[in-house]
């Protein structure tokens, strides 16, 4: 195929050897191999039909021609929108102070926000009826961040559709939106992100469509119009960004990781009405204006399990009205993750449970069974984890179902230090 040719050629004149989004350098080749694959395309599915061809024989390409290959799928699907659409990509900053430098700067430099604004203009400066804008949420930092992202645009960014705002101020006016929020410190990104959703479908524009991302580089922005396409094309309220479909790309397999792992076994046996989907984690999703306004009220969950709640009033309006959406996801953070953070998050499920959802007998008993759960049994779980849930993919939980609370607990009575 001539466009495998083109990569081939690619690979072996533009070497990547560790792709990094956060490398300058590696960005500026992936956007001149997408734009390469963009402009020889005729039609979107020529596009698709190179993507499958490389998925069949995916270990053969690298991460770089993947991406690019995603991108410039991304940008066919908007050349053929004929509409016109506002984007509105938001996302919390909270101690990124150093990360929002460049390297020159600070040697744990991303300077994500400007690379940020130049993956969307990248993505949409061809297409006259599609516009945007970006709203940065400082989430309460003790850093200032959201000052220094303000900074950084007074002194690098002349247009005028970059806004940074502060929680602390939505809080202070007693905002409808935050009105469960007493202070920045009841939110972790939750309070944030829904602050800046409600502050952008109050602009009431026609065609409007919401992204919710992170403040990380780990997934490029290029890919937004894969999202756009379910609800531009597939006419769904919600598209999340999913690691673990058979189409997605990703660099640190996240379905290997037994915290992960047993979250989503727990949670699905809690929230059944979400089986379809996977990966509700992934900071990388697409709303339909219209469903903002109808869900963002009156929400209590302001931390990390806050895009579940979404999804779930989501898929109340509708019924499968969400579509899963395979990515490329390269993690280049070297972070070290809060074991409690599932524990946290899983009790927070199992109150949208009782709030949203009629009783079910093997829910409840879930349910009652996290909601008692500590971390130190926690940890007893993860060393001692079911081998079905161990072995099988995250994908088998919806039909997967076997191991029950009273298998849990016989885990925790034999291997328990009282």
């Amino acid at each position: 195929m001539y466009f495998k040719e083109i990569i081939k050629q690619f690979e072996n004149t533009e070497r990547i050897l560790e792709l990094n989004l956060t490398n300058t350098e590696h960005l500026y080749k992936i956007q001149k191999l997408a734009d390469t694959i963009y402009k020889e395309s005729k039609s979107l599915d020529e596009i698709i039909a190179l993507e499958t061809d490389m998925l069949n024989d995916k270990n053969n390409f690298s991460l770089t021609s993947h991406l690019a290959v995603k991108i410039a799928k991304s940008k066919q699907i908007l050349s053929e929108i004929k509409e016109k659409i506002h984007l509105t990509i938001i996302f919390s900053v909270y101690k990124d102070k150093n990360r929002l430098l460049t390297k020159e700067e600070h040697p744990q430099g991303e300077d994500f926000l400007l690379k940020k604004i130049q993956q969307i203009e990248s993505l949409t400066s061809d297409f006259n009826n599609i516009s945007w804008d970006m709203l940065i949420v400082d989430d309460g930092c003790p850093e200032n961040s959201g000052k220094v992202a303000s900074e950084i645009l007074n002194e690098k960014y002349n247009e005028n559709n970059v806004e940074v705002l502060f929680l602390q101020d939505a809080i202070d006016q007693k905002l409808e939106v935050v009105k469960n929020l007493k202070s920045t410190g009841d939110s972790i990104k939750g309070g944030a992100i829904e602050y800046g959703m409600w502050y952008a479908v109050n602009k009431n524009i026609k065609n409007h469509i919401i992204i919710s991302t992170s403040a990380n580089l780990n997934t490029h922005l290029g890919q937004s119009g894969l999202l756009i396409n379910s609800i531009i094309n597939n006419n769904k309220k919600v598209a999340i960004a999913s690691r673990t479909e058979p189409e997605s790309i990703v660099k640190n397999d996240i379905t290997r990781d037994l915290n992960r792992k047993l979250f989503i076994y727990l949670w699905k046996r809690v929230i059944n009405r979400l089986n379809y989907i996977i990966d509700t984690q992934c900071d990388f999703k697409a709303y339909k204006s219209e469903t903002i306004k109808k869900i963002i009220l009156n929400n209590y969950e302001y931390k990390l399990a806050y895009n579940f709640e979404l999804l779930l009033k989501t898929d109340i309006l509708e019924r499968r009205s969400i579509e899963v959406v395979p990515i490329a996801w390269i993690n280049n953070t070297k972070t070290i993750e809060d074991n409690k953070q599932y524990i946290d998050m899983l009790k927070a499920i199992t109150k949208m449970y009782h709030k949203y959802l009629p009783a079910h007998a093997d829910a409840h008993l879930f349910a009652f069974f996290i909601k008692a759960l500590t971390q130190k049994e926690w940890d007893i779980l993860i060393e001692h984890i079911p081998e079905g849930i161990q072995i099988k993919s995250p994908k088998h939980y919806d039909i997967y179902t076997e191991i029950t609370t009273e298998d849990f607990e016989n885990i925790l009575n034999k291997y328990s230090l009282n």
